[in-house]
């Protein structure tokens, strides 16, 4: 049978064999082939649809997530609308989290600053112990 070793797919793939597994274990992989002494097959379809999982891991979807998209994908034009709500709520997720990170940045800076002006203590530390 032609394929794949998990091996070789981990490899092409950049991933780990466990987390082939795992993928497999929850079906966002449908059951791999095997050969007749039992060893997993990746077919090109088996590939494609990793790189999917990987696209909308890098966009920040959950594993969760990335079920309903696979499931979507056999029906794109009635579920248009349920990939578009979920691609919204993600993309504020992320502008949320970027704000949060910005306060961060903000609050680093300022910590960094004040260790630099100080010639005793740490205010980093003292910055840190501080309650707001």
């Amino acid at each position: 049978m032609p394929g794949l070793t998990i091996g070789e797919a981990a490899q092409r793939m950049g991933l780990s064999i466990d987390t082939l597994r795992y993928y497999e274990k929850i079906s966002l992989l449908q059951r791999i082939a095997r050969d007749p002494s039992g060893r997993r097959c990746y077919m090109p379809e088996d590939l494609s649809r990793l790189r999917f999982i990987q696209r909308a891991k890098r966009c920040n979807f959950s594993l969760e997530e990335i079920r309903q998209l696979l499931e979507f994908k056999s029906c794109r034009d009635v579920a248009r609308p349920e990939v578009a709500q979920l691609t919204e709520h993600k993309l504020h997720e992320i502008r949320h989290r970027m704000a949060d990170l910005d306060q961060l940045q903000q609050e680093l800076s300022r910590l960094l600053e004040l260790c630099r002006g100080s010639n005793q203590g740490c205010p980093i530390i003292d910055g840190l112990e501080t309650s707001d």
